[in-house]
């Protein structure tokens, strides 16, 4: 059975993330299956660091979408899903490609969720691992403008 209380579909997502951070690092959502959001990023200049290497930050960027999709998607239509604190180890470089996140919960509660994102690279190597909370807040609490 489907943890998810909104399920819009992939285009939707897609137009959403259009002129958005999203958007601008080539994040795609990719799949929603019945206990996680997928999505993936290309690693090329544009989320590059330096080094010419994946920039930390961008796998952040990357965690905190899919973690946050996935918040949204498990909340009733009049409540939203707000970062509170995101964390990730860095374990492996990747210097181009494409890097895969997937996001599953750990906790579900009424003002509280706690997500694992796991990003892997084309071979299915561990990238990073990261973990994001949010807070679930009534909509007219979050100012949109």
């Amino acid at each position: 059975m489907s943890l998810w209380k909104t399920r819009p579909d992939l285009a939707t997502i897609k137009q959403a993330n259009a002129n958005t951070l999203i958007a601008t690092l080539g994040i795609e959502i990719t799949d929603i299956g019945e206990d996680f959001v997928r999505g993936t990023m290309p690693v090329h200049a544009r989320t590059h660091q330096p080094y010419g290497i994946l920039h930390g930050g961008a796998s952040i960027a990357l965690a905190e979408t899919l973690g946050s999709y996935a918040a949204m998607l498990s909340c009733d239509p009049d409540l939203w899903a707000v970062g509170l604190d995101i964390n990730a180890n860095h374990v492996r470089a990747v210097a181009n490609g494409i890097v895969t996140g997937t996001a599953r919960p750990l906790h579900i509660g009424r003002s509280t969720q706690v997500w694992e994102i796991r990003i892997e690279d084309e071979g299915g190597n561990l990238v990073c691992i990261a973990r994001l909370t949010v807070a679930i807040v009534p909509r007219q609490a979050i100012p949109t403008s």
